[in-house]
């Protein structure tokens, strides 16, 4: 799916609109928060899940408490 988006001024802001059919095709409707995730070839945008995001702050707490654990496995 290749759509050219416009910018547009949202006060002080800059936001960009999404057609229906591709707030369709990720699953979104109006008010849903999205991430943007920098890929090598340019974002993508996915749905937020907060269970997946209470489950990598967990994980990260975990990395951190244990990284020279994880760094010396990582050799």
């Amino acid at each position: 799916m290749n759509k050219p988006l416009k910018l547009i001024k949202i006060g002080n802001s800059t936001g960009v609109i999404l057609p229906q059919d591709l707030l369709a095709h990720l699953n979104l409707s109006q008010g849903d928060e999205v991430s943007v995730i920098k890929q090598a070839d340019g974002i993508a945008l996915k749905s937020v899940d907060p269970e997946f995001d209470k489950q990598m702050e967990k994980a990260r707490g975990i990395m951190s408490q244990y990284s020279n654990a994880l760094r010396e496995l990582a050799k």
